[in-house]
């Protein structure tokens, strides 16, 4: 009798887990390596915005693209940006493999499918990350690139409805990572057991501070982006770059940029951590770090 469309499914769905699971491990490797690269890029941008607010040599407000030049300078940049697309690559792929293989189990509920679509988004913009280091071309930077795409939406019939459902999604992205930041909840993330667990309330420190930052940087984004939508004017619009920028120049600007800058930090030494410690689903029961919670990060 001929296998039925839903036996048909079943067999392809088990096919890609046989697959998943046999490259499992090359892929967590991959998967830690992304983790490892996004610390760097985070630790680069804090300690340049930090130098900044200190008014020291070599200090400057800058955006991913920005850091990525800062590498560029060093003695062995080209290699150590090599190395640093690697890991945004792999990065990448990790964010592709949630998205479409689920190891995670966010699901199709309309949560757990906006979750995974957000997770093909930073994918793409790892990826162009990763292209970039790899290439050394970081290229124009990302607050930039933001604006004429905001503008590109603004044009379109019911483009400012858009923009501003942009800056709502990424206002509700800085209250979720400061939910995470008050009630350590990624802390289910971590895999700190046995001479791990020593490690933990350090962890959970680092954490708290690095993501409550980037939480208020998602915050100002996303102002930014309400504010384009209300004015219809994609000047208005602005990246991570412009986003410390508009900290610098506020009332005790200063001293804000560089608690913001100490998070920023704290939040790449965090990546760093997760890139040891974070329990990584590729398959379900693929993975050496099982944990039945659903990730963040």
């Amino acid at each position: 009798m001929p296998a039925s469309p839903t036996d048909s499914l079943h067999a392809a769905q088990q096919l890609v887990q046989d697959g998943a699971e046999q490259v499992a491990p090359a892929l967590e490797r991959l998967a830690r390596l992304g983790y490892a690269g996004k610390g760097v890029l985070y630790f680069t941008i804090g300690l340049l915005a930090l130098l900044q607010a200190a008014h020291r040599p070599g200090g400057a407000v800058t955006d991913q693209r920005g850091a990525m030049t800062s590498i560029d300078h060093l003695p062995g940049g080209p290699f150590l940006l090599l190395l640093l697309g690697l890991g945004l690559a792999g990065y990448a792929v990790w964010q592709v493999i949630r998205a479409l293989l689920d190891p995670e189990r966010q699901g199709v509920t309309p949560h757990g499918l906006v979750k995974r679509a957000g997770y093909l988004l930073s994918a793409g913009s790892y990826l162009a990350l990763a292209i970039a280091a790899t290439v050394r071309t970081p290229g124009r930077t990302t607050g930039a690139q933001t604006r004429d795409s905001t503008a590109q939406l603004l044009h379109l019939p019911g483009g400012r409805i858009l923009v501003g459902l942009i800056g709502v999604a990424v206002l509700a992205v800085a209250a979720n990572e400061l939910r995470l930041a008050v009630t350590a909840s990624f802390m289910e993330e971590m895999d700190l057991t046995g001479p791990g667990q020593t490690r933990r309330t350090t962890v959970e420190r680092v954490g708290r501070v690095g993501i409550a930052a980037r939480a208020v940087v998602f915050a100002v984004i996303g102002w930014f982006f309400i504010q384009a939508a209300w004015k219809a004017a994609s000047a208005q619009a602005g990246g991570l770059k412009d986003a410390l920028d508009a900290i610098a120049g506020s009332p005790f600007g200063p001293v804000l940029l560089a608690l913001i800058a100490v998070g920023l930090i704290a939040y790449g030494a965090y990546c760093g951590v997760l890139a040891v410690y974070r329990r990584i689903h590729v398959a379900s029961g693929a993975s050496n770090r099982t944990d039945s919670k659903a990730a963040s990060h």
